[in-house]
C-alpha cells in the first residue's frame, strides 16, 4: 500500500512561526505540524462544514471521561487553541486534570476518511488572547456568553432568553467585554496521530510523541 500522498518527507520545512514569540518548531514536530496544517487547508478547500469541527474530551479528577464538540479557534508551535465557559463541566474538569485528547475526522478525504488525534497537557490562554478572540465574535455571541451558567440546570428556554434580554439591556450601546468566567485553553501536544482510512481496514498510522526528554519522534502502528 502507498503511503498518502499529504505525509511528509523528512525534508518537510518547519511549520511557520511568525505569528507569535516562540521559536519555529523542528525535526518531528515540524513535520507533524506541516502535516495537519496541509490537511487543515484540504478540509477547507474541499467545503466541508465546520472544518474546524473537533471532539474535546477531558475527565475529572477521578479519572472519569466525557467527550463533546468544540471548535478549534487557533494552532501554532504552542498548541491548539478552544474557548468556553470556564465553569462549564470541560471547564471545571480541566481545571481538576489538566489534560484532554482532540480527535478531527474529515469523511469525505483521502480513500477512506483522515483521523488527527492529538493528545497533551492543557493551559489557559492568556487574557490578551481570549479577549482578542472574544471581540472578535458576534455580538449575539458575547451577550450570549454572558447569559449562559453553561452545564449548570436551566429551569426553561424562557428563563435563559430572559438572561439574554438582561444582558442585551446592560451592553446596550457600548462594546461586550469578554466575561471573566469566559477563555481559552490550549492543548500543548504531547502526541499527534494521523490517521489515513483505506478499504478492507488497511489503514495508514504515523504517530509523532514527545518524549520524557522533549524529544520528538515518529513511529508507524499497525491498522
Amino acid at each position: 500500500m502507498n503511503t498518502p500522498a499529504n505525509t511528509p518527507s523528512a525534508n518537510t520545512p518547519s511549520h511557520d512561526a511568525a505569528r507569535n514569540d516562540t521559536a519555529p518548531a523542528t525535526g518531528p514536530y515540524a513535520e507533524a505540524l506541516a502535516t495537519f496544517d496541509d490537511l487543515f487547508a484540504q478540509a477547507q478547500a474541499l467545503g466541508f462544514p465546520d472544518p474546524n469541527a473537533m471532539t474535546v474530551a477531558t475527565a475529572d479528577a477521578d479519572g472519569r471521561p466525557s467527550a463533546r464538540m468544540a471548535l478549534l479557534k487557533g494552532h501554532d508551535e504552542r498548541g491548539f487553541v478552544f474557548y468556553t465557559n470556564l465553569e462549564s463541566r470541560k471547564g471545571c474538569e480541566l481545571a481538576a486534570n489538566p489534560q484532554a485528547a482532540l480527535l478531527f475526522f474529515w469523511k469525505a478525504m483521502g480513500e477512506d476518511g483522515v483521523q488527527v488525534r492529538i493528545e497533551g497537557a492543557v493551559e489557559p490562554v492568556s487574557a490578551e488572547e481570549a479577549d482578542a478572540y472574544f471581540a472578535s465574535r458576534p455580538r449575539d455571541s458575547q451577550l450570549g456568553a454572558w447569559a449562559s451558567d453553561q452545564s449548570r440546570t436551566l429551569d426553561s428556554r424562557e428563563a435563559f432568553d430572559a438572561r439574554f434580554d438582561e444582558a442585551k439591556a446592560r451592553f446596550h450601546g457600548s462594546d461586550v467585554p469578554r466575561p471573566p468566567h469566559w477563555g481559552g485553553f490550549r492543548v500543548v501536544p504531547e502526541m499527534i496521530e494521523f490517521w489515513y482510512g483505506a478499504r478492507y481496514r488497511l489503514h495508514v498510522r504515523h504517530v509523532y510523541e514527545r518524549g520524557v526528554d522533549g524529544v520528538w519522534g515518529k513511529r508507524m502502528l499497525f491498522p
